[in-house]
């Protein structure tokens, strides 16, 4: 992956920095008053999130660990935080024997802006495509933000992270790796499945889902909103990809396309049970100071998730991409009318 272009003076700065070798200058990033999803922030911490996971081939290794960008980064986090905690209200803290009711609670009481029944029901060929196109950040490296927990975790609640990420890196089969699934999706919508090649195209509001991840991954003091944030995923999972691989299928996806959506399905019906009881409810009896930590990573999971597919379904009400720019293989820009379901995908 080589680095995007900048979405304003904070991303300029820094991308224009992270192209040179690291000098010990200090990256003076100013993003006082920045909005949750405002692309300049949250392009900057994914930038600087992504020199964790794979970095990128015009940026010299060395600037993972380099004093001036942590403290740059720092900032932006502090940015990130303060709007997390202004965007998603702090569920009451429960008793560790209460996480997993309080779980189900928060799960049940989601609004839902309904953009999976949009895509099994009404989407067309390029809408299907768009959301591939965001759903691509996370998924082409989905199970890794959530991997940083099993170094902080202990006893069952390690184990039961554990046998999750086992299945979603595929039992140690690569073919099977849901990242290697959805790359098959890709390929099946004539999409570019490379690592990251997307990045330049997905608003902030995308961005921020992934950063959210690597923030609670990324600090020790933040491993309870990451268990609680992969229960949340997992426990609603299961119904939204059967509506994804319906509607893949309304639209002639052929069984390798459809078989991400349809391995969720199976796998995360089993992971509810085991992220909810043995992993949060393990956890919290563990470190019961922790135990509000983990609802609140459960709410920001679901919050930003809402935020999203609203974000996508206004833009398509409304006749326009929900993409950040450009086209992607003729994904257009911006839309002229309502479209027909396209019944084809091409070679």
């Amino acid at each position: 992956m080589r680095l995007p272009s900048p979405r304003g003076p904070v991303t300029e700065l820094l991308l224009g920095r992270l192209v040179r070798p690291p000098d010990g200058h200090a990256l003076p990033l100013d993003v006082a008053g920045a909005e949750l999803t405002d692309p300049d922030l949250q392009l900057a911490l994914f930038v600087c999130y992504e020199l964790h996971y794979r970095g990128f081939q015009d940026v010299d290794d060395r600037w993972e660990w380099e004093p001036a960008l942590l403290a740059a980064r720092a900032a932006l986090e502090r940015r990130f935080e303060e709007a997390l905690a202004s965007a998603v209200p702090r569920p009451a803290v429960e008793e560790p024997g209460g996480v997993r009711g309080a779980l189900n609670e928060l799960v049940a009481a989601a609004a839902d802006p309904s953009l999976s029944k949009f895509l099994a029901q009404q989407a067309d060929r390029e809408q299907f495509r768009e959301f591939v196109v965001h759903r691509s950040i996370y998924h082409l490296k989905e199970a890794d933000p959530h991997t940083w927990a099993i170094p902080r975790l202990a006893g069952g609640a390690k184990a039961a992270l554990v046998e999750i990420q086992s299945d979603e890196y595929g039992g140690g089969r690569r073919e099977r790796m849901h990242s290697e699934l959805f790359r098959a999706t890709m390929r099946g919508l004539d999409l570019d499945d490379s690592y990251g090649a997307y990045l330049g195209q997905v608003p902030g509001v995308t961005l921020m889902i992934s950063n959210a991840m690597s923030l609670f991954g990324l600090h020790r003091r933040l491993r309870g909103a990451l268990v609680g944030h992969l229960a949340a995923l997992e426990m609603t999972s299961s119904l939204p990809n059967r509506r994804y691989a319906n509607g893949l299928r309304r639209l002639g996806g052929d069984a390798d396309a459809v078989r991400f959506y349809e391995e969720h399905v199976q796998a995360d019906a089993v992971h509810e049970q085991i992220a909810a009881h043995d992993l949060c409810g393990g956890f919290a009896a563990a470190n019961p100071p922790l135990a509000g930590d983990v609802l609140y990573g459960a709410a920001c999971a679901l919050e930003l998730e809402r935020l999203w597919a609203g974000h996508v379904l206004a833009c398509w009400e409304s006749g326009i991409t929900s993409l950040a720019e450009g086209a992607i293989g003729g994904v257009s820009a911006v839309r002229t009318g309502k479209e027909g379901p396209d019944v084809a995908f091409g070679a």
